[in-house]
């Protein structure tokens, strides 16, 4: 189930010129890739602080301040994309996070 192709596409603002996409070779890469995108963001607003550090709640006001997320993932079997929603995102997140904490 991990090692399935994904792309995230996400919108930042209600601006539809903020729509963009990032794709990965996986699901684990994807929310690895989602969750340094917050990280990115967190360095952004506070550049002073060395170590930075967020929960779940957190990161999941993050994706929720998002105009848009949602993401496709390939099945093989049908030979197309399913589409997932933020909650699911937001659960895989969950689930990535707990897994690299253990």
């Amino acid at each position: 189930m991990a090692n399935r192709h994904t792309i995230i596409l996400m919108q930042t603002s209600p601006n539809r010129a903020t729509r963009t996409f990032m794709d990965y070779e996986s699901i684990t890469q994807a929310m690895d890739g989602i969750c340094a995108l917050y990280e990115r963001k967190l360095k952004e607003l506070n550049p002073a602080v060395r170590n930075l550090s967020y929960d779940i709640t957190d990161l999941y006001n993050f994706i929720d301040g998002l105009a848009d997320m949602s993401a496709l993932v390939y099945d093989s079997s049908m030979h197309a994309y399913l589409p997932h929603d933020r909650q699911w995102i937001k659960q895989r997140t969950f689930q990535h996070l707990k897994k690299l904490a253990h």
